[in-house]
């Protein structure tokens, strides 16, 4: 149980990565509060979690969206108590709206991946913060990707996806520097390949398929969004109480070669 009494916030809670973490983190004994722009898939989950037992609540939220997150956050506090921890996960290819190498890149690919994929951490981490600021600590994890910390080849050529995940591990470990002194921890994951809605095209695509072995030589096959949950849940929890800044790679081995 080594969430028992903390109230946790998840967002993206309805599918993949998001899912795992919630349905995780409330066997570990979390009220958890999930933020999803999806209101059924993100009600299920909820639901899932009662079931069982557990407290938790769905807001509906866009994440892009200012008034959204902070009424989403207050809604939260109203309900389930003071945030202690923060897995913030949403993230998405910019692909079909245009990301690609940096010469095709289009403007609103850009403009797409940066909300959803950085606007959406800076906004999160924001309200969380002021909230974490008064009851004097809590503990932050932000979602980014191996392409934020290496390149991508010919196969994972999305240069604006790239460079949100690299700004979201430096947005993490600005904030872990600055508010250490508030004993507000803040730490990253970086995962490579993972077995979720997003990554569809890849697991579909015989080519990629082929190359697991060499990318993720671990087991040659994507990762599960449990095992993103459980290094989560580890950064979360008080057995990382003297972690923070951590760049944390659930890769498969993707980083090591």
């Amino acid at each position: 149980m080594l969430l028992k009494d903390k109230t946790a916030l998840v967002t993206g809670i309805g599918s993949g990565i998001g899912r795992a973490a919630a349905l995780l983190f409330a066997e570990h004994g979390a009220r958890v509060s999930g933020l999803d722009i999806d209101e059924a898939a993100g009600q299920e989950v909820i639901e899932a979690i009662k079931t069982k037992g557990g407290e938790g609540l769905f807001v509906q939220t866009d994440v892009t969206n200012d008034l959204a997150v902070k009424n989403a956050i207050q809604t939260t506090i109203n309900t389930l108590g003071h945030i202690n921890v923060a897995f913030n996960v949403v993230g998405a290819s910019g692909r079909r709206h245009g990301d690609g190498p940096v010469h095709l890149c289009t403007e609103e690919g850009w403009d797409w991946t940066m909300d959803v994929n950085l606007k959406s951490m800076y906004l999160c981490c924001k309200y969380l913060v002021e909230d974490m600021l008064e009851q004097g600590g809590g503990a932050i994890v932000n979602l980014a990707s191996v392409l934020g910390l290496v390149g991508g080849d010919e196969d994972f050529s999305t240069h604006a996806y790239a460079a949100s995940k690299g700004a979201v591990i430096s947005l993490t470990r600005s904030m872990a520097s600055y508010y250490a002194p508030h004993r507000i921890r803040a730490n990253v994951i970086c995962p490579s390949l993972i077995a979720t809605a997003m990554s569809k095209r890849a697991q579909s695509n015989e080519h990629i398929i082929g190359r697991l072995p060499a990318l993720q030589p671990l087991t040659g096959d994507f990762g599960t969004p449990e095992d993103v949950a459980e290094a989560a849940l580890y950064l979360l929890s008080d057995n990382a109480k003297f972690v923070t800044g951590s760049v944390l790679t659930v890769d498969g081995g993707w980083t090591v070669r």
